[in-house]
């Protein structure tokens, strides 16, 4: 069994359990594949926005249980919610053991203020037209399983993967603009009120950087997510990095079920069922 690679804290957003875009096998095998005293679980970790009892696979509980068993063992878990799974806000507070659930958190790392929180709170969309925002994360999940599929097939014709909406959100200049302006907010309000780090989601941009105003400099960092880019934010021995699942394969072992490619017979199924749902 391969040694686990000890990290004092990781932080991981936008998983988005219970939609066809999640890679839960690949999350479970980096969960296990590290020995982290902290997790921050930063937002939209299940979408309860997208839940449907006809979709949640043995691979998006595996995730779930193993987490509960971290928290059985004394690892610290904070879930800090996010914008689609607001439902949990109703239980900010609550503690269960090292687990809580929070809107926000501030970590004292080696004498550092980390200020963590998803980020939507910048969301204009959120703020005003949640309609909107529900509808384009449908849209997202069905942009992504198709390109799967897509995918598939370039694996099969020995073609190079292709990330669609990954590639039009860098090439259009309102979303990149939007990163831009998000990036800039957070590290300002950050400088303004002393912290050192401040440690986002929501945008599904991982980023790691520092940032620098007239009053002062953050360091900004964003975990990125578990759609398309499959990465962390790990935090040892005073400094902070950015873990990239992809680059990293041969650090991590995958369970005998847990293929990173999925069979053309899955793929299928995947697609009948989100079309049926959206023809219901």
């Amino acid at each position: 069994m391969a040694r686990k690679r000890k990290v004092e804290v990781v932080v991981i957003s936008d998983v988005h359990l219970g939609t066809y875009g999640c890679h839960a096998k690949e999350l479970l095998a980096y969960l296990k594949s590290i020995k982290p005293d902290t997790i921050i679980l930063n937002g939209d970790i299940i979408d309860i926005w997208q839940f449907s009892k006809s979709y949640w696979p043995a691979s998006h509980m595996r995730v779930v249980k193993y987490l509960m068993g971290l928290i059985a063992k004394g690892t610290n878990v904070y879930y800090i919610t996010g914008n689609h799974d607001e439902m949990l806000r109703k239980f900010v507070g609550f503690k269960l053991g090292t687990f809580q659930i929070v809107n926000k958190l501030v970590l004292e790392l080696d004498g550092k203020r980390a200020w963590m929180f998803h980020g939507d709170v910048f969301d204009v969309t959120m703020q005003h037209s949640k309609w909107l925002a529900k509808l384009g994360a449908q849209g997202y999940d069905l942009l992504i399983l198709l390109n799967r599929m897509v995918n598939f097939f370039c694996l099969k014709l020995n073609r190079e993967k292709v990330y669609i909406s990954r590639n039009i959100k860098n090439r259009v200049k309102s979303a990149v603009k939007f990163i831009n302006n998000f990036e800039k907010t957070a590290s300002d309000i950050a400088i303004s009120n002393g912290y050192d780090y401040v440690v986002c989601g929501h945008i599904h941009q991982p980023e790691l950087r520092e940032i620098t105003n007239n009053e002062g400099c953050v360091t900004y960092l964003n975990s990125g997510d578990w759609i398309e880019n499959l990465t962390a934010m790990e935090y040892d021995k005073g400094a902070w990095s950015l873990y990239k699942f992809r680059e990293n394969l041969d650090a991590v072992v995958m369970d005998k079920d847990d293929e990173l490619v999925p069979t053309n017979i899955q793929l299928f199924q995947s697609l009948m069922v989100e079309f049926n749902l959206k023809s219901a």
